[in-house]
């Protein structure tokens, strides 16, 4: 099988361009007929044919240089049924391979050092062309995060997420960032060439300037303005479309991802499954699996998978983001004018911001928040997830764990897996959908910890708690505990549960053995990189080796990250299972049956109480309320009456089916394993 990451993720040279002996020299009468047919040469001694090669195919073009061409014997077929025959006309050809069945037509200036491969579409273009050495936007420095510099990504065809974030944040292992450098500097050198490539079943349709670019297989090029210094890494599987009025310069496009509506990027790399339309413009920035950019801007983005922004008000600068869904109007700032733009800001998995929301950097978000108006002081929340983040009366509150019971949040958790759009069996992202995670819930723990700290040391009767430049309510603290408990809680559960599930046991010691992690590696902390879950053991294992060159190429390093994307459940539990020592005060070699009971009641609790918080807070989507605007020329029947015509009814809502056979199976789940236990305890 053919590894991609060492091809450089195309598909294979035509069999033409690969075996030179096909070729041969223009006979006299081949010659002769292109002249008559408004050729020209200024010397045909340059240019020869495969076997088969009929003369008649080709008109009105201009040859210079060294050229080769294939055979042209289809019918090609365009938008609107319309067939036109192979072969090459009105058009100028300078040192270029072409292979069987390209279709070539007005061409306003030339074509030169470029392989052509078969079945290619090139029509109504005004320059495709090659000029000296090449890397194709390989080795592209993009400054993220930091607009001032510090934190540049080289970016090449194979970049994951997970390679640019540690390039990007690990700034303090400088020896793993020069290893990494110079893998990307070799693989850069290795796809360096004078020639350009046009992949087969490529098509290249009324375009203007293409210069020094690499076009993937199945690649659909239409419309553009200006691409220049880049790599379009199409493929059959998943062809990349470039659409109308775009210009690119100095940038990387990967597979399923589209790029169209007079979109303007400058020093980018663009995802798989991303797109990117609508008049957006970016610059400096990295965009990773699934990305949506629409209308807005980004500036020195470091855009993690699924980060989405639909406004063209909204503003993305010098951030860490993912799973992000960005409001209208968003906006950060990096400059306080004194030396320059040198703030930056983290926004953690999973948050969202309202509209105009805005954020003064530097800051950093956690996990799953919800940010809703203006933020001036450089507040830090990570420790605290699932929270809103809001302004009153000029000053930054937070309500610790509220988002848990957003119905919001759960909602997109599960929308994000079914709205993967990469259809390349080898995906260069590997992504961890989990709500709940040992990243998030190491924060809980700490986030319960910290805030229980927070009301000893301030006194029960304080209306406002203070926490890192934000105002937390007295009441919202004691919520934000409760509900950061039952999380907990229902991780832990799930974890147990799991690992318990379809499993029989004769006695006390065949439990305990089940218990038993696999491994040590996951009991520690963990750490997000850019959507891959992993231990933060695991991850500084794996830059040791980089330091010691036992990870030493693009291909190493991404069987790295796949290693630990499906070690996942097995460090999870070895996770859960210390936490779980912890909370019980006994190890798993002394478990019994009763303690699992405890565990699992607990579970069954949160699991109720957090879906029925879900149901309630589904439910005010359906409230009279909600109803405003509907029934239009009516009373409140008629709204009512339209309201269930449009959105349904709460009873036969999708979601409030599910909340309902969720309870429903987690607790017979529970209650079955609590019966295994109990004969288990009595036997």
């Amino acid at each position: 099988m053919t590894n991609h990451l060492e091809t450089g993720r195309r598909e294979p040279v035509s069999e033409y361009v690969c075996r030179q002996d096909r070729f041969r020299p223009l006979s006299a009468e081949q010659i002769s007929q292109l002249t008559e047919q408004g050729c020209s040469c200024e010397d045909w001694s340059g240019v020869q044919v495969a076997d088969g090669f009929n003369a008649g195919t080709v008109k009105s073009t201009h040859f210079c240089g060294r050229v080769k061409l294939g055979v042209f014997e289809k019918r090609i077929s365009f938008f609107g049924g319309v067939k036109k025959p192979a072969g090459i006309s009105n058009a100028t050809i300078h040192n270029c391979i072409i292979g069987n069945n390209v279709y070539i037509s007005h061409v306003r200036n030339y074509i030169a050092n470029y392989i052509i491969e078969d079945e290619v579409v090139i029509d109504n273009i005004d320059l495709l062309a090659v000029e000296g050495r090449s890397s194709f936007g390989n080795g592209t420095e993009v400054a993220v995060v930091n607009e001032s510099g510090g934190r540049e990504i080289p970016i090449y065809d194979q970049l994951s997420a997970h390679t640019a974030y540690i390039i990007a944040f690990y700034r303090h292992r400088p020896e793993v960032i020069g290893k990494l450098q110079q893998m990307i500097a070799d693989y850069s050198a290795s796809v360096k060439s004078s020639m350009g490539v046009v992949g087969k079943g490529a098509r290249l349709i009324n375009c203007r300037i293409i210069k020094n670019v690499k076009v993937g297989a199945a690649s659909v090029i239409e419309g553009v303005s200006r691409l220049e210094n880049g790599s379009v890494n199409s493929c059959s599987d998943d062809p990349v479309y470039i659409g109308p009025g775009v210009f690119a310069e100095d940038f990387i496009v990967c597979d399923g991802s589209k790029i169209t509506d007079g979109t303007i990027i400058y020093k980018c790399f663009v995802g798989q499954g991303t797109v990117l339309a609508k008049q957006y413009s970016a610059e400096n920035s990295v965009f990773f699996a699934n990305c949506g950019g629409f209308h807005g801007e980004a500036c020195s983005v470091f855009a993690g998978p699924y980060t989405v922004t639909h406004h063209k008000s909204t503003l993305l600068i010098a951030g860490l983001f993912s799973f992000l869904n960005a409001g209208s109007g968003t906006n950060q700032s990096n400059h306080m004018y004194k030396l320059g733009p040198t703030h930056q800001g983290i926004v953690e998995r999973g948050s969202k911001t309202a509209s105009d929301s805005y954020i003064l950097w530097p800051a950093k978000v956690g996990a799953f928040t919800v940010v809703m108006g203006r933020h001036y002081k450089n507040s830090d929340t990570s420790d605290l997830p699932f929270s809103y983040l809001i302004e009153h009366e000029d000053e930054s509150v937070l309500v610790p764990g509220v988002n848990l019971r957003n119905v919001g949040t759960v909602r997109d958790a599960r929308k994000w897996p079914r709205r993967d759009r990469r259809k390349d069996p080898r995906k260069l992202d590997y992504i961890h959908f989990k709500l709940l995670s040992p990243y998030t819930i190491q924060k809980m723990l700490t986030g319960c910890q910290l805030l229980a700290n927070l009301k000893a040391t301030s006194g029960r009767h304080t209306d406002y708690f203070t926490y890192n430049s934000v105002k937390i309510n007295n009441s919202a603290l004691d919520r934000g505990i409760k509900l950061y408990r039952m999380g907990i809680d229902k991780f832990l559960g799930n974890c147990l549960i799991k690992r318990l599930e379809n499993k029989q046991f004769g006695n006390v010691d065949e439990l305990r053995k089940a218990l038993v992690p696999q491994t040590k590696a996951g009991s520690g902390k963990w750490v997000d990189l850019a959507g891959l879950f992993a231990p933060e053991q695991v991850v500084q294992k794996m830059l040791s080796d980089i330091e010691n060159d036992i990870i030493n190429s693009p291909v190493q390093l991404a069987e790295a990250f796949e290693s630990m994307y499906n070690s996942y459940p097995a460090y999870e539990w070895a996770w859960a299972a210390n936490v779980l020592q912890r909370c019980l005060g006994i190890m798993l070699d002394r478990i019994m049956p009763n303690d699992i009971i405890e565990l699992v009641t607990k579970w069954k609790t949160a699991v109720v109480e957090l879906d029925r918080m879900l149901y309630a807070d589904t439910k005010k989507e359906f409230a009279d309320t909600a109803q405003i605007g509907y029934g239009l020329d009516g009373g409140k029947e008629t709204a009512r009456a339209d309201f269930e015509q449009v959105m349904g009814t709460f009873e036969e809502n999708s979601f409030v089916l599910e909340i309902e056979k969720h309870i429903t199976g987690k607790t017979a789940l529970g209650d079955e394993l609590i019966g295994r236990m109990q004969q288990l305890a009595e036997g």
